[in-house]
């Protein structure tokens, strides 16, 4: 791996694959509440005090990756959408009152080979830490790790962090049917833990991972795009944490820092469940946590993609504020508005923990400077 120096002056510039993506922007048709406008830009303010606001969920492609994934069976999956980048992203961001997205890559090669998979994220990852070379003040990234081999994804995990100037490292929720809690994924988590790098979940191909694809049917809709997107998908992130913790990969790693898309899913909506399913059913339960299995969740973090000021409220509830990072999944429009309005607007928050969900924990996490 190339020193970050060394690989910044090939891949910056024309040839660096360096595209944003902005997308269809609808500005509030009424004042957005403690956002002042300065400019272009707009200016959040808590408590008197500027705001420097995190998107912690925001994604990218690599079109560069197309060639390597050609005549291969990832060819159509990789390297191509709507997930570019251009310099409308960054207005858009600054319409928005957001200071830094940090981008990642959804993971689509878990069925590639060693060979195949290791030079699709050599490629991926120096391009990242080349786009965000460009805006370095604006765009954080997080590795592509090829976890179907733990031992090259805890490597490509340190070499994304020490060389190429990555914070962490997103991952799907599982790999072609086995859960990331099995012990043959603990170097990846060890590696994770050492670094303190942080770890983003987002589902992959949540239809398959979660077998729903024949039990959603809608008339009107397409099933596979509802259980894929409405339920696949914190349904299988629901699965992920949970199997994280009952099956004790929480326990073994407990200093590992893990971030959670869409809220959490299901998850974080009915925790007390899991309290009393080992207590209910002790028969049921190969090994207890070693503690409560709500508690988990104050350890992990989860983004603030839940929707409405009452989900973000109850999802602080369970978590606590210094767990929940701002997050919209950027290019994809599921927000059309600032999403920090989502925040300002969340009832019972204090300014100490609208800042830090805002952007401090975000900050915290990945060592993104005030």
């Amino acid at each position: 791996m190339s020193t970050r120096r060394e690989f910044l002056k090939k891949f910056t510039g024309v040839s660096a694959g360096v595209f944003f993506s902005g997308g269809a922007f609808t500005p509030a048709a009424e004042a957005r509440p403690q956002i002042a406008v300065d400019g272009a830009s707009r200016q959040v303010m808590v408590g008197g005090q500027r705001v420097k606001t995190v998107d912690f969920h925001c994604h990218v492609t690599v079109p560069e990756a197309a060639d390597v994934l050609k005549g291969t069976s990832l060819e159509r999956r990789g390297g191509g959408g709507q997930m570019l980048l251009t310099p409308e992203r960054v207005e858009r961001m600054n319409r928005d009152g957001v200071d830094v997205q940090v981008v990642s890559i959804n993971p689509y090669w878990y069925s590639a080979e060693r060979d195949l998979a290791s030079r699709l994220i050599d490629l991926q990852n120096e391009k990242l830490a080349a786009m965000c070379a460009v805006y370095p003040d604006r765009f954080a990234a997080l590795a592509s790790v090829a976890i179907q081999f733990p031992d090259l994804a805890a490597q490509q995990l340190d070499d994304a962090v020490k060389h190429l100037g990555l914070h962490g490292a997103a991952i799907g929720g599982s790999v072609e049917g086995q859960e990331l809690s099995t012990p043959k994924f603990d170097p990846f988590w060890a590696k994770a833990e050492e670094l303190q790098a942080v770890i983003f979940m987002h589902p992959q191909d949540s239809v398959a991972a979660t077998g729903v694809t024949n039990r959603v049917h809608y008339t009107g809709y397409d099933g596979a795009v509802l259980s894929m997107n409405v339920i696949g998908n914190p349904l299988e992130t629901a699965l992920f944490i949970s199997h994280l913790i009952f099956d004790g990969t929480l326990d073994r790693f407990p200093n590992v820092k893990i971030c959670c898309a869409h809220g959490g899913g299901f998850l974080t909506a009915y925790p007390d469940r899991m309290d009393h399913g080992c207590l209910v059913f002790p028969q049921q339960c190969k090994t207890q946590p070693k503690k409560r299995p709500s508690e988990y969740l104050k350890q992990l973090y989860f983004d603030s993609l839940v929707f409405t000021p009452e989900a973000v409220r109850h999802l602080v509830a369970v978590c606590g504020a210094g767990q929940i990072v701002m997050g919209t999944d950027n290019p994809i429009p599921w927000v059309t508005d600032s999403p920090v309005d989502l925040i300002l607007t969340t009832p019972g928050l204090s300014n100490a923990d609208q800042t830090a969900i805002l952007g401090g924990n975000a900050r915290k996490l990945l060592s993104i400077p005030a």
